[in-house]
């Protein structure tokens, strides 16, 4: 390990015990012990919010929590190259965790996935981009900018759990409750059924008075 450099191992150290102090009333309230078996993290766009949804059982899941994303660049519609400054959209996983990033701590999301290099080489496109990120602080480009607070939440969320059992749904609004009202004729002939797929998975997620329930 490089001089300086600190492990995902000394990051829970550190972090552990507060997050969950941070977190127990809310975790005892929906029934989940430390830590959760499976973990999904819901980032919509739109609403500029990331809902963290946790299972005690790999099977049923509970909304756990909602955090503001502080700032994420780009606009609606999916990440389709190098430099266009998107969050990506679509189902992903967590990739890998860095304890030492330049924005505190950083959830490495694996963009692009199957399906983007799929619709890339239907189209001939070559240089997707990458090193998309939910991490700290308040500036980003392409990433979610959590705070760092937050960061330190779901660091030590993902970590706990393990990222295996960490999905994470990128979506440009809350389908839930809407439809999206852009110029879907503006975007690739794919998205629409992407949107169906995202939609499909959210729906996955529900609660009857989610509106009460974030926070």
């Amino acid at each position: 390990m490089a001089k300086g450099k600190s492990t995902v191992g000394q990051r829970i150290e550190q972090y552990g015990q507060g997050v969950k102090d941070r977190l127990s009333d809310s975790l005892e309230h929906i029934g989940i012990h430390w830590p959760p078996k499976k973990m999904v993290l819901i980032g919509l766009k739109d609403e500029k919010l990331l809902e963290v949804w946790v299972s005690q059982n790999g099977d049923t899941y509970h909304f756990l929590k909602s955090y503001p994303i502080l700032k994420a660049s780009g606009k609606l519609g999916p990440k389709l190259k190098e430099g266009d400054c998107q969050v990506p959209e679509g189902l992903y996983k967590i990739e890998s965790l860095n304890p030492n990033s330049r924005f505190h701590l950083s959830l490495r999301i694996n963009y692009p996935n199957t399906f983007d290099r799929k619709m890339a080489a239907r189209e001939g496109r070559t240089d997707l981009g990458g090193d998309i990120m939910i991490h700290g602080s308040r500036v980003s480009i392409g990433c979610l900018a959590m705070g760092d607070p937050a960061a330190e939440d779901l660091f030590i969320l993902a970590a706990e759990t393990g990222i295996d059992d960490v999905s994470v749904i990128l979506s440009p609004l809350d389908f839930r409750v809407r439809n999206f009202e852009g110029d879907l004729s503006q975007m690739p002939n794919w998205v629409p059924n992407l949107y169906e797929q995202i939609k499909a998975e959210l729906r996955k997620y529900t609660q009857v008075n989610m509106t009460d329930l974030r926070d």
